[in-house]
């Protein structure tokens, strides 16, 4: 079980580094997020009746940001990862949920110079990446 939760725990660094490195580019050349790559609740493709329980919810209070995916957490079904990645490409930060924990929540502190466009991502081990777009002041 372990060496499941490590391979998980590296595709999910590697594929928000690779989200985040190439997310101008993405964004420039497309217009938005890949399809069938990365879900949102504009575009959830083939997981349409999931838009609700897979797409973080982000909350701005000040400084501080709250990520919240409002999903069931099980041994067979839960989220695992949720970043938060600045329009630059930055990743602000990120937290790693594990089957045994109740909730998906994770809270950030900004920097000063996080500018104004932000990233949530929430990752489930069965439906995907999933991306809300957000913007600060």
């Amino acid at each position: 079980m372990n060496d499941r939760r490590d391979f998980l725990k590296k595709s999910i660094v590697l594929a928000a580094g690779v989200v985040a490195a190439n997310s101008a580019t993405a964004f420039a050349s497309s217009g938005g997020f890949p399809s069938g790559i990365v879900y949102t609740k504009a575009n959830p493709g083939k997981w349409a009746k999931k838009v609700g329980s897979h797409a973080p919810e982000v909350k701005v209070d000040g400084r501080k940001v709250t990520l919240t995916t409002k999903h069931p957490m099980s041994e067979k079904h839960y989220i695992v990862r949720h970043t938060l990645v600045s329009a630059d490409g930055t990743v602000l930060g990120s937290k790693t949920f594990y089957p045994s924990d109740k909730e998906a929540v994770s809270t950030y502190e900004l920097p000063s110079d996080h500018g104004y466009k932000l990233y949530a991502t929430s990752f489930c081990n069965l439906h995907d990446f999933w991306v809300t777009e957000v913007s600060v002041k």
